[in-house]
């Protein structure tokens, strides 16, 4: 966004190029941007339900790019102790973690737009991939890498890879969210 400020004589005082926290997420090739939904539920640090603001339609979302730690035993966690050599009980723990941060930025009830890329619209359990934008304009998903509560995760391509795992590097060297207890989760 770009304004100039003026004065009462004519003169300008200020002029801004700020762009919108979200901005680089609206110009990704071939998104698909979807407005009036709510959170309806979340399931984890990297799924959520979403409801129709003027309707019923619910939908399960998982966020694009990012892998949060479980909160339950299932298959996954024990692919994840396998994979990361983090007893699964710690791992359900910074789950939780994760879960509670998600819960303080995005609770049931906020409303989002969500915007999906053509070419990656679902994953392997059918779930639509998605990035989130909050009332704020901020990326839910950027939120939750850069302050350490998920990690990067290349099993779903999505244009912002790249970029979530610099932030995630950032992440680490800062010693954001889980990172602050171990580096490797």
């Amino acid at each position: 966004m770009k304004y100039n400020a003026n004065t009462p004589n004519g003169t300008e005082t200020e002029s801004s190029t700020a762009e919108h926290p979200s901005a680089k997420y609206f110009r990704i090739p071939n998104i698909r941007t979807e407005t009036f939904w709510l959170i309806e539920r979340v399931l984890d640090g990297d799924s959520l339900i979403v409801k129709e603001e003027f309707g019923q339609y619910q939908k399960e979302i998982r966020l694009y790019g990012l892998d949060a730690p479980e909160i339950h035993r299932n298959r996954k966690i024990r692919e994840d102790e396998a994979k990361s050599h983090i007893p699964a009980s710690l791992l359900l723990q910074y789950g939780r973690m994760s879960l509670d941060y998600l819960l303080q930025v995005a609770p049931p009830g906020t409303r989002v737009t969500i915007l999906t890329e053509k070419e990656n619209q679902l994953d392997f359990w059918k779930r639509q991939l998605d990035y989130i934008i909050l009332p704020s304009g901020e990326c839910l998903n950027e939120l939750l890498i850069k302050n350490g509560w998920a990690k990067p995760s290349s099993s779903y391509y999505c244009f912002s890879l790249h970029y979530f795992q610099e932030l995630s590097t950032l992440a680490r060297r800062n010693d954001a969210g889980i990172y602050g207890f171990n580096k490797t989760f």
